[in-house]
């Protein structure tokens, strides 16, 4: 049963002319001000949620981008900084894009943020997408065989940092320790200073693929998806389900998952989907060139896939899906309670903010979800 709820914000600023007929997405400036907004707005939106007993508001690591729509260059800097201005919320990384860090690196800003929050700082990792920020910081995303080396190489990396007093790597991008001499003696092997607190780290990842999938389930990483179709979301959950069963790691469906989808509360159906129906669109503008369009035809086929869908879709298509929910609390809630009844060890629920949704308006959102909506999963 779902008993935690989540939200989770990109790091947009305020849009403006938003919508499928709207400013297209490559064509927005912003001012160095401007792109600084989304910081204000995390801590705002952090501040809210911890007042209305959410339990983690979860954030995305992007670069370069002069279009406003992602502008958080460093999860754990800035979830430290919101963990100073709120008093129990829980900070998620979605995602840390490892690619474009050091391993070891990561590992201690993690450790550090692990330490002095005491653990509320999630962690998560992910391989990047975006070409223009993943291959700037020397890494492959464009040659996807040599993007999975690496990150994987990385995570290996990663978990011995910490999980391990001391150790030694060997592989084909890193050499630690390096065979060099200090103070006298040949250093045969290194420790992460200081490593986690609390072990083992809970680490999540998005599922992206079928790959992923068993990848994750062999480290014991937890799950991540969100705006998916109701079909495609249910192919992950039993494939996770399954992976992480043929890893020795037995879960009921939905166990170690978060799902995620995207709603707006009004007073009618009608009404919700009018309000929201312009920031609906304003995100497929930005994320459906990714193929970032996670529905499924009459026949099971991933939209962008031969012979599915190519278009870029409309909120009537995520409502069909069952990706989105508009209307009164009483009709989202059956349409979340229709999900969680398909797997029995689910027990997180997220709400997706809008990237055209301005933040008072989400504000908003989150506090009328947290009178009429979560009462009805908590008093069970």
């Amino acid at each position: 049963m779902i008993k935690r709820f989540h939200a989770l914000y990109v790091g947009q600023v305020e849009l403006e002319d938003i919508g499928l007929h709207g400013t297209p997405a490559d064509a927005r400036r912003y001012s160095n001000e401007r792109l600084s907004e989304p910081l204000f707005a995390a801590r705002d939106v952090a501040q809210l949620m911890d007042e209305l007993g959410y339990y983690a508001l979860w954030t995305a690591e992007h670069h370069f981008q002069r279009e406003g729509y992602e502008c958080f260059p460093n999860l754990i800097q800035l979830s430290l900084w919101l963990a100073t201005q709120t008093t129990r919320l829980k900070l998620g990384c979605a995602f840390n894009v490892v690619p474009m860090w050091h391993p070891i690196r990561l590992a201690e800003d993690y450790a550090m943020a692990d330490i002095v929050t005491d653990g509320r700082v999630i962690m998560g990792v992910g391989r990047g997408y975006h070409s223009r920020e993943v291959e700037t910081f020397g890494a492959p995303v464009i040659d996807q065989v040599a993007n999975r080396e690496l990150f994987e190489e990385q995570i290996d990396l990663l978990l011995k940092c910490f999980n391990e007093e001391a150790f030694t790597h060997q592989g084909k991008r890193y050499d630690c320790p390096p065979a060099v001499e200090y103070r006298g003696y040949q250093l045969t092997d290194i420790t992460c200073v200081p490593r986690p607190k609390h072990l083992p780290v809970e680490i999540w990842m998005p599922i992206a693929s079928s790959k992923s999938i068993d990848y994750m389930a062999s480290k014991n990483f937890k799950a991540m998806v969100t705006l998916n179709g109701e079909k495609i979301l249910d192919d992950v959950v039993k494939a996770y389900r399954d992976a992480c069963a043929k890893y020795g790691r037995p879960k009921q469906l939905g166990e170690d998952m978060i799902w995620g989808a995207g709603l707006y509360l009004a007073d009618t159906p009608e009404e919700g989907k009018r309000r929201v129906e312009p920031s609906h669109d304003e995100r497929y503008k930005w994320f459906a060139p990714f193929g970032f369009v996670r529905y499924a035809d009459a026949q099971g086929r991933t939209w962008g896939t031969p012979g599915a869908p190519a278009r870029v879709p409309a909120l009537a298509d995520g409502i069909q899906q069952k990706a989105w929910f508009c209307g009164p609390p009483s009709l989202v809630v059956e349409g979340i309670k229709s999900i969680e009844a398909k797997y029995p060890g689910l027990e997180d629920f997220m709400i997706h903010w809008a990237e055209g949704l301005p933040a008072r308006e989400f504000q908003e959102q989150l506090r009328w979800f947290a009178r009429d909506v979560m009462p009805e999963f908590q008093n069970r």
